[in-house]
C-alpha cells in the first residue's frame, strides 16, 4: 500500500514554486485601463445572513459594497462546494468534467481535469498577476491539481475542504501551505488570509493588473470564531447561530481591510470586486458537521450533531446546501466597481459559469476553443440592465436528479424511484411552495427536453466512480502516492491511500 512522505513533498513543491518565480517576475506590464479583479467567495453563506439582507448579523463593509454596487438577485451557484468552485474556475458546467456530484473528500485522489483551462491561467497569459488566498477544494492528492499548478502565481491557504479554523487540521494533517510549503501557524483562519490579502494588495504598483481570489472558509462548519467576536452576539440564544454570526462578521472585517488597502494604494477606481457564496447555507446537519464529528470534538469546538439544527438562514427560499431548491443554489452575489457600475438590482438569471467569460472580456483574455464556455458574458446585464444572456440555465444534472431554469420557470426532476418532476414559477413563488407541473404540461415538456439534452452530455461523476473503492472512513487525507508520510512536523498520524 502506497504512502506519502510530507518532508519530500515539501522539498519538491518548494522547488517547483521557486522555479516559477522568474516567470512571475518577468510578466510584461499591461495597460492600466484593464481592471484589477478581486473575487470574494464566501462558503455556505445563508441567503439571509448579511446585514443588508435584513438580518441581525453585522456586516457594514459587505453591505456598502452590495448597496453601492450591482446586486445579482437571481445568481446561481451549485448545491455544494467543489462543483461551484469548478464552474467559477472554468466557465463550464461541472457535469462536463465529472465534478457535478458532491465534493472531493480528503480520501479522494481525483481533481479538476487538467485539460480544463482555468480563469487564472487565461488571465495570467493576458499579463495579470494571479493570486489566491484561502480554500481550494478542487484536488489535493497530486500536485498537478494544486492552485499554483492551475494558473496561480501565488497561493496561501488550504487545498482540501473544511479544516479547523485555529489549527488547520483535517484528517490527521495540517492542511496549510504557501506555494507548496506546508506551514504550522498560529491564528484564526479568516484573519490569516485577510492579512495576506492586504499584504498582496500593498505590493501592487498599479502598472500590472492583478487577479486576487479570496476564497473564505467562513461560514462553513466547524462553527468557530474568536471569543471576542462571539461575545458581540451574546444576545443570540442559539450557540451555533451566535458563533456563525461572529464568523460572518469576521469575514466582513477582512473585506473592509481589503477595500481600505485598495483606497490607500489608489487602486479602487480600477478594481472590480465580485462577491458570491458557493452555495446556500447548510440547513441539514449532514452538511454541517464540521472537521470532526460532534462526538469527536464536542460542540464547543464547532462540531454539530446529526440531530441538531444548523444556524444558517436561506429565507425566503426553501432548502439548503446539497439541495436543488433555491435555498441550496441561488446565492448571495454582487459586483462593485465605482468607476464603471451604478447601483442597481438585477433580477435576470445568471450563473457562476458566467464569471469567467465576463472577466476575460474585460481583461482582453481568451478562453479555450476546444473547451467552449457554457457561461455567457453578463457585462451588459450587470452594467446596463440588459436581459439575461441565457436562454436557459442548467442548475445541475446528475445520474439521479437534475434541474434547469428558463425565464421564471424552474424544473426539478428526481430520477430515483419512484421519481418525481416538479415545476415552479420562482418569480412568483421563490419559496417553491406550489408545484404547478400538472397545470403547465407544455412548459414541463420543454424543460424536460432541455434537461435531458444536458444529461446526455454529462461525463460520469467522479465521486460516484470513486466510492466503490472505499469502505468506512472517508476523512483520511491523501497526497500524491509517490511519497511517504512521516511526521515531518505536520501530519498527526500515518495516513495511507485507499486500496485500488
Amino acid at each position: 500500500m502506497a504512502v506519502v512522505n510530507v518532508r519530500n513533498l515539501i522539498k519538491v513543491a518548494a522547488l517547483v514554486a521557486a522555479a516559477a518565480l522568474p516567470a512571475f517576475a518577468a510578466k510584461a506590464e499591461a495597460p492600466a485601463s484593464r481592471p484589477n479583479i478581486i473575487f470574494i467567495m464566501a462558503d455556505d453563506l445563508g441567503n439571509a445572513d448579511l446585514g443588508y439582507r435584513g438580518h441581525e448579523i453585522v456586516t457594514p463593509n459587505i453591505d456598502k459594497l452590495a448597496t453601492e454596487g450591482v446586486r445579482l438577485e437571481d445568481f446561481y451557484g451549485m448545491p455544494v462546494c467543489t462543483p461551484s468552485r469548478a464552474q467559477l474556475m472554468t466557465g463550464r458546467y461541472a457535469m462536463r468534467y465529472g465534478l457535478q456530484t458532491l465534493v472531493i473528500f480528503p480520501s479522494h485522489t481525483y481533481g479538476l481535469a487538467t485539460d480544463e483551462r482555468t480563469l487564472p491561467q487565461a488571465l495570467k497569459e493576458a499579463g495579470y498577476k494571479t493570486l489566491m488566498v484561502g480554500k481550494w477544494h478542487l484536488g489535493h492528492a497530486d500536485r498537478k491539481y494544486w492552485p499554483q499548478n492551475r494558473g496561480f502565481d501565488y497561493f496561501y491557504g488550504n487545498i482540501v475542504g473544511e479544516v479547523d479554523y485555529f489549527t488547520r487540521e483535517r484528517g490527521g494533517l495540517i492542511d496549510w501551505q504557501r506555494n507548496g510549503e506546508f506551514l504550522e501557524e498560529h491564528g484564526y483562519y479568516t484573519d490569516l488570509i485577510g492579512d495576506d490579502a492586504v499584504r498582496l494588495i500593498d505590493q501592487q504598483d498599479g502598472k500590472q493588473p492583478f487577479f486576487l481570489y479570496f476564497a473564505s472558509l467562513a461560514s462553513h462548519a466547524p462553527y468557530q470564531a474568536p471569543e471576542a467576536a462571539i461575545e458581540k452576539y451574546k444576545s443570540v440564544a442559539d450557540p451555533f447561530r451566535r458563533t456563525y454570526s461572529a464568523m460572518i462578521s469576521e469575514l466582513d472585517v477582512q473585506v473592509g481591510r481589503m477595500v481600505a488597502e485598495l483606497d490607500k494604494k489608489g487602486l479602487r477606481d480600477n478594481t472590480i470586486i465580485l462577491f458570491s457564496s458557493d452555495n446556500g447555507g447548510a440547513t441539514n446537519a449532514l452538511f454541517a458537521q464540521g472537521a470532526k464529528s460532534n462526538a469527536e470534538r464536542g460542540s464547543e469546538e464547532g462540531g454539530i450533531a446529526v440531530d441538531q439544527k444548523p444556524p444558517a438562514s436561506n429565507a425566503p427560499f426553501s432548502g439548503g446546501k446539497g439541495s436543488l431548491r433555491e435555498g441550496g443554489v441561488r446565492v448571495v452575489a454582487f459586483a462593485n466597481w465605482p468607476a464603471k457600475l451604478k447601483p442597481r438590482v438585477v433580477d435576470a438569471p445568471l450563473d457562476m459559469v458566467d464569471v469567467m467569460p465576463t472577466l476575460l472580456a474585460l481583461a482582453g483574455a481568451k478562453g479555450s476553443p476546444d473547451h467552449p464556455f457554457d457561461g455567457k458574458d453578463m457585462w451588459a446585464t450587470i452594467a446596463d440592465g440588459a436581459p439575461s444572456p441565457h436562454d436557459d440555465v442548467l442548475i445541475n444534472v446528475e445520474a439521479f436528479r437534475g434541474s434547469v431554469r428558463k425565464g421564471d420557470w424552474k424544473l426539478i426532476k428526481i430520477a430515483l424511484l419512484p421519481g418525481k418532476t416538479q415545476l415552479f414559477n420562482v418569480a412568483k413563488d421563490p419559496g417553491e411552495t406550489t408545484d404547478v407541473a400538472a397545470d403547465n404540461p407544455d412548459i414541463v415538456k420543454d424543460l424536460e427536453e432541455r434537461l435531458m439534452t444536458y444529461a446526455n452530455e454529462q461525463k460520469p461523476a467522479l465521486w460516484i466512480k470513486a466510492q466503490p473503492g472505499f469502505v468506512g472512513e472517508q476523512g483520511k487525507t491523501v497526497i500524491d502516492a509517490d511519497f511517504d508520510i512521516d511526521d515531518g512536523g505536520l501530519p498527526h498520524e500515518r495516513v495511507a491511500l485507499p486500496a485500488k
